[in-house]
């Protein structure tokens, strides 16, 4: 189980649409003493000249995304210093910025939980989403190929279709630290 003031750190990824803002809130009211970070809030910081993950220049995208991760890692290495357990929310889509946030976590034990209701749950659960909320994205395919070519041997991959988002999260908190281990 996963319990506060451990050197714990939560990563909950997926593809847009799996959850992983629903699931993340769900974990974080679980518990005592949780923070969660919210990957597309921390890249939204930048306000004037932001480039999103796939836009352009493609150079200045990935050095956006870069400085994001950096944040998220250095926010979770605070909160936990403070004693609390940071889970965070963000696509994490191949194994060289998994292995950066391992790095930049290395006091830390790195849950990573891949949340994978399957490309059409993501689609519909989009659909259902806040329309300024909703993520308009067509390489679905494309994602699910790379991330399981990528990262499919690591951590939990953890299929959701048939659950309710507490039912998700319940299952996060209790099973994660036996199933999630990726350093």
């Amino acid at each position: 189980m996963i319990t506060a003031g451990t050197a714990d750190c939560l990563i909950v990824t997926g593809m847009p649409g799996a959850g992983k803002s629903t699931v993340t809130r769900l974990v974080a009211e679980r518990l005592p003493r949780f923070a969660r970070l919210d990957g597309d809030f921390v890249s939204r910081l930048v306000v004037s000249g932001r480039v999103g993950a796939l836009g352009e220049p493609a150079d200045e995208a990935a050095r956006q995304v870069e400085l994001c991760n950096r944040n998220l890692c250095t926010l979770a290495n605070n909160f936990s210093d403070a004693g609390f357990t940071p889970v965070i929310d963000w696509v994490i889509p191949d194994r060289a910025q998994l292995d950066f946030f391992v790095s930049l976590l290395a006091a830390r034990q790195v849950l990573f939980v891949v949340l994978a209701p399957g490309i059409e749950a993501c689609r519909y659960r989009n659909t259902l989403r806040d329309p300024q909320e909703q993520f308009h994205f067509d390489g679905y395919e494309d994602l699910d190929a790379d991330m399981k070519r990528e990262l499919g041997d690591l951590g939990w991959w953890f299929d959701t279709s048939a659950l309710t988002p507490e039912e998700t999260a319940d299952r996060v908190v209790r099973e994660a630290r036996h199933r999630a281990l990726v350093n």
